[in-house]
């Protein structure tokens, strides 16, 4: 299973929605939505980036989570991603001082 598929599923488990469910409302036609989200699952499609945004919003998480190939990355994503606009510059703020305190030691 490709790594769009993995995180895919996983993020439309969390939600507890169907293959279909979740095609239909990230607008996909009903006549085909459960096929082709079953297709993005098994990595024999791959949807694009407008398609994986859309389906990002209906999933709650950010479509670079998708994308994303080490799992500490995507928990981070999906975390980031649930904060606030204003917490989530402080929490930019932290990381970037904690990198240059890193390389300066």
């Amino acid at each position: 299973m490709s790594v769009i598929g993995r995180r895919l599923k996983e993020a439309r488990l969390r939600a507890g929605l169907s293959q279909e469910g979740l095609g239909l409302e990230a607008g996909l036609e009903p006549e085909s939505a459960s096929t082709r989200m079953n297709r993005y699952e098994t990595g024999t499609r791959v949807p694009d980036l407008e398609l994986m945004e859309r389906i990002g919003s209906v999933l709650g998480v950010p479509a670079a989570y998708f994308y994303a190939s080490d799992d500490q990355v995507a928990e981070l994503l999906i975390a980031f991603n649930a904060l606030s606009p204003k917490v989530r510059a402080k929490a930019l703020d932290m990381v970037k001082t904690a990198n240059q305190r890193g390389k300066t030691l």
